[in-house]
């Protein structure tokens, strides 16, 4: 098929948007009260099956829809030392700033706050963390400005090695039929344009992969959910939509940031789909009822809604839509912990306790089972008392620490490698002097003494945990920006220096001389530091 490429500029410049967008409140928390409606026109595209690119799509009559008000929330508490303005600068501007933080825990704390501006983030998580939805409006198209745009997904095609299903998805959603329309190989912009242009929706699974400020962004914020925070870059034409509704098993923060999207979001169903442990089928329009919370998002605003909330989304037909989602909290409950938990506190109990080991009844199976469920058997009361006394006494051989340090084992895998700042690049591993020169290797002498100061190059880079034989190391700073393309990084210490990494761990962010760590030897402590240096975990005060 000839045809004049257009680029992502053109594309979405050529859509018009309208100048006077209907008026809104500027803040909603909560969504289950009484809401004024009023009535926009919008009309869809009726697109028929998608089988091969570039099939147009016919338009739809235009069909009333309704949409809520939302009552204006008087804020009367702001984070105390946020210490980011919600006014939308720049992102890069405000990466900038924090920057110049050194405890990245406060660094996260800030830029969750900008996040989710102007709601104080201990009210969202007191209120609000899985609970219900939230929704933001600012009137402000510029605040999320920096983070992504149509023209970066664009270069991202045009300079990076972007494949269907595993970076990119092309979707449809027609007349309540999903569909994926992924063919194989390498997506590039000839033909993912031709998709767009035809009424499908694109969505890139892995941004982080190809954008640095987006790396940057979830590398900060994952340390602020103690969950791997990750990330969705959807991308909509006018009038269409691309996927059905679901619910999914992450808390979900949908930050728009071009155009504007119709939002539809509904209750969990039942009691048993209340914070969900897995992402739900495709539901029929007939399966989900009516929305808690029915809203236009404008670029600037802010939609979250906790795992288990059905939504669905689709494009008015003046604009296109731009937005990405910030996912975290992903198999993250007791629950979780729990399944880690109890088969360790079994082993233990077996090994100490003689009453596990203990034999079952003779004759257990005629009583017991589904088929004898409907006897009134005193045996089977018997059975379960002594089941029920069991599992109290489980409790009491629960390695609760090593559970935990499973869990912990499990995220600084998931965790994006962090994003340098310039003092960090500087001051570690990363930004050392040693370099090929006028034909030789110059600056190798630069060594750490036990004079020189040291910390953790970010409070949640590296964990010690036991495998039971002997004492690990487990980092962050190796890892790939996609996600598990490595193996979890750890290395093995003397148990002798366990002492002395607790002791760096634990004195985050200050910084503490090579002398003053805890090992036996002062050759032992540099030898440490090197090591601890040389994996990219630690960074000088000043650099070498």
């Amino acid at each position: 098929m000839e045809r004049k490429h257009m680029s992502a500029f053109a594309l979405y410049q050529s859509i018009t948007t309208s100048d006077s967008p209907p008026a809104k409140k500027p803040f909603l928390q909560g969504a289950g009260k009484k809401k004024k409606k009023k009535e926009n026109g919008v009309s869809k595209m009726n697109k028929p099956n998608l089988k091969s690119e570039g099939k147009k799509m016919k338009k739809k009559q235009q069909k009333e829809i309704k949409r809520e008000e939302t009552p204006e929330t008087e804020l009367t508490e702001l984070q105390e030392g946020a210490g980011v303005s919600g006014d939308g600068e720049d992102l890069s501007d405000l990466l900038t700033d924090l920057s110049q933080v050194h405890n990245s825990r406060e660094r996260a704390s800030r830029l969750f706050q900008w996040l989710i501006s102007p709601v104080p983030a201990k009210t969202f998580f007191k209120e609000t963390w899985e609970k219900k939805p939230i929704l933001v409006q600012r009137k402000n198209p510029h605040y999320y400005k920096g983070l992504f745009s149509t023209a970066e997904f664009d270069r991202i095609l045009r300079q990076e090695d972007v494949q269907y299903g595993v970076n990119l998805d092309v979707t449809s959603y027609v007349n309540g039929k999903r569909e994926t329309h992924n063919p194989p190989g390498r997506a590039l912009p000839f033909t993912v344009w031709d998709f767009y242009e035809s009424g499908c929706s694109l969505r890139m699974l892995n941004p982080q992969a190809f954008s640095s400020t987006v790396w940057n962004v979830l590398s900060i914020l994952q340390e602020q959910f103690g969950s791997m925070a990750g990330a969705n870059v959807y991308l909509t034409p006018p009038g269409t939509q691309g996927f059905a509704p679901h619910y999914d098993d992450i808390e979900a923060f949908v930050v728009q940031l071009e155009g504007k999207k119709h939002w539809r979001v509904y209750n969990p169903r039942t009691e048993d789909e209340v914070l969900p442990v897995f992402s739900s089928p495709n539901f029929d329009q007939a399966d989900i009822g009516k929305p808690i919370l029915e809203v236009v998002l404008e670029a600037g605003d802010l939609l979250y809604f906790p795992r288990g909330f059905i939504h669905q989304g689709d494009c008015l037909p003046d604009a296109h839509s731009l937005h990405i989602t910030i996912s975290s909290f992903q198999k993250n409950s007791w629950g979780d912990l729990l399944q880690k938990l109890v088969p360790a506190a079994l082993e233990v109990a077996m090994e100490e306790d003689v009453e596990f080991r203990q034999g079952l009844p003779l004759d257990y199976l005629t009583y017991m089972g589904v088929q004898n469920s409907d006897k009134n058997d005193p045996r089977r009361t018997k059975f379960f008392s002594r089941i029920e006394s069991l599992m109290k006494k489980l409790a009491n051989f629960a390695p609760v620490d090593a559970a935990v340090d499973q869990k912990a084992r499990d995220f600084l895998h998931d965790c994006l490698p962090p994003k340098l700042t310039a003092e960090e690049l500087a001051s570690s591993v990363q930004g050392a002097p040693v370099r090929w020169e006028r034909g030789q290797v110059t600056d190798v002498c630069a060594q750490i003494t036990e004079q020189t100061r040291v910390r953790l190059l970010r409070a949640g880079c590296a964990r010690l945990c036991s495998d039971g034989d002997g004492v690990l190391v487990y980092y962050t700073t190796d890892n790939s920006r996609v996600y598990h393309k490595e193996e979890p990084k750890s290395f093995e210490i003397e148990t002798e220096h366990t002492d002395a990494v607790e002791f760096l761990i634990h004195s985050y962010p200050k910084f503490v001389t090579v002398g003053s760590l805890p090992c036996d030897s002062e050759e032992d402590k540099v030898l440490l530091a090197e090591l601890l240096f040389k994996r990219g975990i630690i960074q000088t005060a000043e650099p070498l």
